[in-house]
């Protein structure tokens, strides 16, 4: 339909040409937001460019479902577009952030046992503050570490999961799979048992202990660094450089133990550096690991949107060769286990 600026449309015309119903029309004609620009003898409604282009612009805001009150208020010249719009995209917002919370509880019912006390609580779990949340977090971090060495503590509280103010659905699934497992005993009592068998049975109390810590995060972090970078470099175990950075290595780490730094060390040294790949990935694919300590880090990752904790240590443990993005333990420990013994 060719439209000029003197022509005069039946309301027909003005229906096929913004996509509007006639009823609607003579709705929003009867609202007040859009009137006939004239009438013909026998009463039928006639509209001229700018009502077709005020009601084109009608159909696009209700499109968006904004209110007719804010319709109303921007035709009229009291509020700007702007203004109406932030206020609807707020609005829209808000629904967007509910939808999200519903369509979290709705998968986590189906996928599990759908009651309505379980519902129930998993709508509480989504909506509760970020103080209540932390509450949460904190007394499942207290209980699950009560008595253990301070390494243990500080893992678990180290790792803290904040949901963000617009989480993704993935969030917000990982939100409700956390909360309830923070609340469920069975759970709590696997991570106890999980956490005192691993620092607080030997030797967990021995490598927690402050002179061990203290060397593992200074001195020993730093000659470790040197002998990767050694072998990354290509030198051999046999190296006198490479055996000197080795032997500086257990004289540090048997002070840290206060043990004698001679061969037995030696050797028990290299027998766990040459099977570290396989000690790494037995500890990480343990099940007693992935449905306790692991499952939590994984969840709070997925929360704070951040590389799992451990997943570059299990990478190294997998990677066949050394590459930029990190050693390969596959190669590391037994070049170590060798460079520890010394020449032979």
């Amino acid at each position: 339909m060719d439209i000029s600026e003197d022509t005069l449309y039946p309301i027909g015309d003005v229906a096929h040409r913004t996509g509007l119903s006639v009823s609607a029309i003579r709705y929003y004609a009867d609202e007040g937001l859009v009137n006939a620009t004239d009438a013909t003898d026998g009463g039928h409604r006639l509209y001229d460019i700018d009502a077709i282009a005020r009601l084109e612009f009608v159909r696009t805001l209700r499109d968006l479902e904004t209110g007719l009150d804010q319709v109303r208020r921007v035709l009229a010249g009291t509020t700007s577009l702007s203004d109406v719009l932030a206020e609807h995209l707020d609005v829209v917002e808000r629904r967007a952030t509910d939808m999200q919370a519903k369509r979290a509880i709705l998968r986590a019912l189906v996928q599990q046992e759908g009651t309505v006390e379980r519902a129930n609580l998993l709508r509480r779990l989504v909506t509760i503050s970020d103080i209540e949340r932390q509450g949460l977090v904190d007394d499942f971090a207290d209980d699950v570490t009560a008595g253990l060495p301070q390494a243990a503590i500080d893992r678990i509280r180290d790792v803290r999961p904040v949901l963000p103010a617009d989480p993704s659905p993935a969030q917000l699934d990982a939100w409700i799979t956390l909360a309830e497992l923070l609340q469920d005993e069975r759970f709590r009592e696997a991570t106890r048992s999980y956490l005192r068998a691993t620092y607080a049975e030997f030797p967990g109390p021995e490598m927690s202990a402050p002179p061990v810590q203290e060397f593992i995060h200074s001195a020993g972090a730093d000659l470790t660094r040197r002998l990767m970078a050694f072998q990354q470099a290509g030198f051999a175990a046999e190296d006198v450089q490479v055996v000197g950075l080795a032997a500086q290595l257990v004289e540090q780490l048997a002070q840290a133990f206060g043990v004698a730094a001679d061969g037995d060390l030696r050797r028990r040294l290299a027998a766990r550096y040459r099977d570290v790949a396989g000690l790494t990935l037995d500890a990480f694919q343990d099940a007693k690991y992935t449905a306790t300590e692991g499952r939590y880090l994984e969840l709070v990752s997925i929360l704070n949107d951040q590389p799992h904790p451990d997943a570059a240590l299990l990478a190294s443990a997998r990677r066949e060769h050394g590459d930029e993005d990190g050693p390969a333990f596959r190669e590391l420990g037994p070049w170590l286990a060798d460079a520890i013994l010394g020449p032979r």
